[in-house]
């Protein structure tokens, strides 16, 4: 069958640049294709590690595409597919926010984001179930923040 231009755009942009369909650990490439964002943005001068109306629209922006392309990705691949990993984009960006730009801190970020959002802590799972693109981002998303939340008591305690 055969895409429309949009269907086709939504599929590029919901399998993070069609690194979901990596046969093995797609979430994970797709992370990984987070990590690859994140440094195009700090090394365009976009992006540092303090908090800025950069961050906020680049965020902003990954979410919107993401619910549109995720939400249309799964009618045409079915429920929370694994080729849809912009939500593992969009997860890996939060959890690098306000990190020193370093591969320590980047290994770490996606360590434990891949570990949290394997696991699904409390509410992600409940979030995951309810469907649609919001869903698919949103899991990630608390992944994430959990993510955040640690490095940055990790960043207090090492100083």
């Amino acid at each position: 069958m055969r895409r429309s231009p949009a269907d086709s755009l939504a599929v590029a942009v919901g399998t993070g640049v069609y690194s979901g369909y990596f046969p093995f650990f797609p979430g994970t490439v797709g992370s990984a294709v987070g990590i690859v964002l994140y440094l195009v943005l700090v090394r365009s001068g976009l992006l540092t590690q303090s908090f800025s109306a950069a961050w906020v629209v680049t965020l902003g922006v990954v979410f919107v595409a993401g619910v549109l392309s995720a939400h249309r990705c799964e009618t045409i691949f079915g429920h929370d597919n694994k080729r849809i990993v912009i939500d593992e984009v969009w997860g890996m960006l939060i959890s690098l926010f306000m990190l020193p730009v370093s591969w320590w801190w980047m290994l770490w970020a996606f360590l434990i984001f891949r570990f949290l959002d394997i696991v699904k802590p409390f509410p992600a799972r409940r979030v995951e179930r309810t469907g649609g693109g919001v869903a698919i981002m949103l899991d990630d998303g608390i992944a994430a923040a959990y993510t955040v939340l640690i490095l940055q008591i990790l960043r207090t305690v090492l100083g």
